[in-house]
């Protein structure tokens, strides 16, 4: 098992750790800062750095092989590199820092436009770039009347905080499941929920800001109907 330390803090950009195994397909760590693709959000970049102060970049995070394991995928051309990490090897790991924050940004601002259009999402995707939504309905949408609800929703700096449910808990309230295609995870006796006070409550095991402000300006750059009952909603950040 990997400790996910993001789970709890995804302000933590860096981290010791110790290799519990390593072959071609890249590094598993007893403990990371490193969030693996998943939920719609792209996979951490960044390096881990060997105890003789030599870098191993990588490219991208996956889920590992067994449950409850992470794998980080070290960027082509580094295979004596990565030969010589042995499990038991120390390294630090260190994410991209600019890149996770717009990914928080990015993240936490899907939320904000799930508060402004109540419909069932039946596909997400968010990366450094841009973020999207597909929504289940057949409802026109007006760009500039969610750019403006998202810019009131940034600039009244809801708090942003996670919390923890049990499997139960969220059985009894199948309300607060948006995603028709991402199902929260269940079997471990608890899920993880993201709250934005007064606006948004649901299940979410992703990285996020602290507070709706801290999102910055996010614009509406595209809505596409892609199907009869399916509505796109990309989102941009003004300052990138």
């Amino acid at each position: 098992m990997t400790e996910e330390l993001f789970r709890e803090d995804a302000t933590l950009l860096s981290c010791e750790a110790r290799v519990t195994a390593v072959d071609a397909a890249g590094v598993q760590l007893d403990r990371t800062v490193f969030y693996p693709h998943g939920g719609g959000q792209a996979g951490d970049r960044g390096e881990l750095r060997l105890a003789d102060g030599r870098v191993l970049a990588i490219a991208d995070t996956r889920k590992g092989p067994e449950p409850g394991t992470i794998l980080h995928v070290p960027a082509a051309g580094q295979e004596a590199l990565l030969a010589a990490l042995v499990p038991g090897s120390l390294v630090q790991a260190a994410i991209d820092a600019p890149r996770r924050q717009r990914h928080m940004r990015f993240h936490t601002a899907t939320h904000l436009l799930c508060a402004l259009l109540p419909y069932p999402v039946d596909g997400c995707s968010i990366t450094a770039d841009y973020a999207r939504l597909d929504f289940h309905t057949s409802e026109p949408f007006d760009k500039e009347a969610i750019s403006a609800g998202l810019a009131r929703l940034v600039a009244e700096a809801h708090p942003v905080r996670h919390r923890w449910i049990s499997d139960a808990e969220l059985d009894a309230n199948p309300g607060l499941v948006r995603s028709m295609s991402v199902q929260p995870p269940r079997g471990s006796g608890r899920v993880r929920v993201l709250e934005i006070e007064g606006v948004d409550l649901q299940p979410c095991g992703g990285t996020h800001v602290a507070n709706s402000a801290e999102v910055g300006a996010v614009v509406v750059t595209r809505i596409e109907k892609k199907a009869a009952q399916t509505r796109r909603v990309v989102l941009g950040l003004a300052d990138l």
